[in-house]
């Protein structure tokens, strides 16, 4: 019988993951991608760099994403927990294939950082693992509520044309819900305030940079 993957062997799978996600463009996901009602969804030339940004930043989410929650169930103390964060990871990972879609469409590239982002999402994960499920699990809640907050401020800015980004955002934005809702029920825990403040002014930074490089 195949023994448990040893520490190292893990270490050496997650390695691999982070640079098929950062260099290799998101494809095949398991859902297809939504608005495929919406046609081409023009979008005005004037407002495709803004959109562009805001599609960017929301790759870039995915990509912290696929860490966190990799990172998380690295030092996840039970079976159930580690899969329940894969889960999660997976559904993400169909977001990144959207965004990068997205981004195709709209002739822009995903930004430049993300191999920074990944690495620091990854430790942060892990770290948030490493205090246990209930805290981890707090951490994704934490998250999905940022997240879920920071769609609404992007459907609220896109033109009304851009039947497609909004498709996306708003099936992303339901997924982000059920994964908090999911973490609640699974045991986690409130975080500290100075902690959800923290995490709020790391995702403020990433949105900044992503939205330019």
């Amino acid at each position: 019988m195949r023994q448990p993957f040893s520490m190292a062997e893990r270490l050496c799978s997650e390695f691999d993951r982070f640079l098929k996600t950062v260099a290799v463009p998101a494809s095949h996901p398991a859902q297809p991608t939504p608005g495929a009602d919406c046609g081409e969804s023009p979008v005005p030339e004037t407002e495709k760099p803004h959109v562009a940004g805001l599609m960017r930043i929301n790759h870039t989410g995915e990509v912290c994403a696929q860490a966190l929650y990799y990172g998380q169930a690295l030092w996840a103390r039970d079976d159930a927990t580690r899969q329940q964060l894969h889960q999660a990871a997976n559904e993400e990972y169909d977001h990144l294939c959207w965004c990068q879609d997205r981004l195709n469409d709209l002739n822009a590239k995903p930004s430049l950082l993300n191999p920074f982002w990944y690495a620091t999402s990854f430790a942060l994960g892990g770290v948030a693992g490493a205090f246990g499920d209930p805290v981890s699990y707090g951490f994704v809640i934490e998250t999905e509520r940022q997240v879920e907050a920071h769609l609404d401020e992007h459907l609220q800015q896109l033109p009304e044309s851009d039947c497609k980004s909004r498709a996306i955002l708003e099936r992303m934005k339901a997924d982000e819900v059920r994964h908090g809702e999911n973490a609640r029920a699974a045991g986690g825990v409130d975080l500290p305030r100075p902690v959800q403040k923290a995490m709020g002014a790391m995702a403020r930074l990433m949105k900044a940079l992503a939205y330019r490089f």
